[in-house]
């Protein structure tokens, strides 16, 4: 990584306001060399740029947003840069709220409706190109020059559908604004500082709710997205099949590499730290470590998502016998969460509750713990009265799903887990069973093997569809799909 071209005396940085690397190897600028690069560049502006795919979408849910708060001025940041070590920082991701309600995904971006007679106007705050004049392109950090042209004012607003200011103008604009104000926090501490005598945590926290539950039902544009992420993270899935060897002469970085290129290939990103569990850790829920052994004769959970372009993103997870061919007990207790999982599935259907997957799947899991003798003589509907199935399932069997992996987390109680499900809606259905390897209760060949069976689940009118129905989940069908795959 090369270091900025960097005026390091003190006269320098007094007449430069730029902030510079310490320690650059060039101890200033001259005046030629300042002027030199002021001038001799071409004219890059874009024009008749098409607005982007999503835009009359975003324009409809900036609608239900200012029918929500009339009379209210309402701030959406998208967030800024964030040092991951030093002066290099994270890959930016835009927050959910601001990507929801303008489709653009750039750093430091604010999103205001100000209030105004029938409802609100929106504005867009980004930063503008590159100063050439003060030398900003090629002396500051975030400089064109260093990472990579952005867009002007005038071609965001072609691209967003909405008007377009700079955003380093706006601090100072809402410190003098008067009227209700709301934010959503926790992205950008300057728009927080500029508006800390103007809102409550409250009103905040009801602007961040409704913004959480408009994502409850998808539009058309989201549900595309998101067959999108599953059609994306299958190929990702195959990819991983095909090198399952190579796994086993590294680690389970292997896989969690080879994943991640898919990834990186078909979408923007992954959608969350991929989970590459083998063998015993695939009973620990949340194993992103991927540092461990891939052993042939055990199994592999792989729990992974692509995230499009768009930020929406996929959650699937297949249990995959690393050989190829489960053992009789692996595929014991692999079907008993498939049977579970069908039960869970059969139940999405628009007018049921929200937890009617949950409590189906759970009942076939606690059937087959019952039958399998590891819960004495209980019966079944005592075990689910007390809860002690958790002890091996572990989860909920599932979530919403969307442009975050758990999408629509604030949302009301009465709105999520105990509302009801309409067309439209995305969530997982992922049941699984996990003995862990230090779990006495358990006959010694079951410990230290996990399965969970996870896809991605739409609402429709009549029924659901399965977004995910590219990858095959039944044991016999997993088998034949890797046989295949591994010719």
């Amino acid at each position: 990584m090369s270091e900025e071209l960097a005026p390091e005396t003190p006269e320098a940085a007094e007449a430069e306001p730029i902030k510079q690397r310490k320690n650059g190897l060039y101890p200033g600028i001259s005046d030629e060399l300042a002027e030199n690069m002021k001038s001799g560049w071409a004219d890059t502006e874009l024009h008749g740029l098409e607005p982007i795919a999503q835009a009359s979408h975003t324009a409809a849910r900036r609608a239900a947003l200012s029918a929500r708060f009339p009379g209210e001025r309402l701030v959406v940041p998208a967030g800024n840069l964030k040092t991951r070590s030093n002066d290099t920082e994270y890959a930016f991701r835009a927050s959910t709220e601001y990507a929801y309600l303008t489709g653009d995904l750039t750093q430091d971006g604010v999103l205001v409706l100000e209030p105004s007679k029938g409802g609100h106007e929106a504005t867009v705050y980004l930063l503008p190109r590159s100063d050439r004049e003060n030398g900003e392109f090629w002396l500051d950090g975030q400089g064109e020059l260093w990472v990579g042209r952005r867009n002007s004012l005038t071609e965001a607003e072609q691209l967003l559908g909405i008007p377009a200011k700079d955003v380093r103008e706006l601090p100072a604009a809402l410190a003098g604004a008067t009227g209700p104000v709301r934010n959503v926090r926790g992205h950008d501490a300057g728009i927080e500082a500029a508006l800390t005598d103007k809102v409550t945590a409250e009103r905040d926290e009801e602007l961040r709710v409704f913004l959480s539950e408009a994502r409850v039902v998808k539009d058309a544009f989201e549900i595309a997205e998101l067959q999108k992420a599953c059609d994306a993270t299958a190929r990702g899935f195959e990819d991983v099949v095909k090198v399952l060897d190579r796994a086993e002469a590294t680690s389970e970085r292997y896989i969690e590499g080879t994943f991640f290129l898919r990834a990186r290939v078909d979408g923007n990103d992954i959608g969350y730290g991929s989970i590459c569990a083998a063998g015993p850790h695939a009973t620990t829920l949340h194993w992103v470590r991927n540092d461990g052994p891939v052993r042939s004769g055990e199994l592999l959970l792989l729990d992974a998502g692509v995230e499009t372009d768009e930020l929406y993103t996929a959650d699937i997870t297949r249990t995959l016998p690393v050989n190829g061919t489960f053992s009789p007990l692996q595929r014991k207790i692999y079907d008993a969460v498939y049977e579970a999982q069908e039960a869970g599935i059969a139940a999405v259907k628009p007018g049921a509750a929200f937890r009617d997957f949950h409590d189906a799947a759970q009942r076939v899991l606690t059937e087959k713990l019952v039958e399998w003798g590891l819960l004495g003589d209980l019966t079944v509907e005592k075990v689910l009265e007390l809860g002690l199935q958790r002890r091996w399932t572990l989860h909920g069997t599932g979530h919403m799903l969307g442009m975050d992996v758990h999408d629509c987390a604030v949302a009301r109680t009465e709105t999520y887990v105990n509302g009801t499900l309409e067309p439209g809606v995305c969530l997982t259905v992922e049941p699984g069973l996990y003995f862990q390897a230090d779990d006495l209760t358990v006959p010694e060949e079951y410990r230290g093997i996990g399965v969970r069976i996870e896809d991605d689940i739409l609402v429709t009118e009549d029924g659901n569809r399965n977004l995910s129905s590219a990858l095959p989940r039944r044991s016999d069908e997993v088998e034949a799909w890797m046989a295949r795959l591994k010719g």
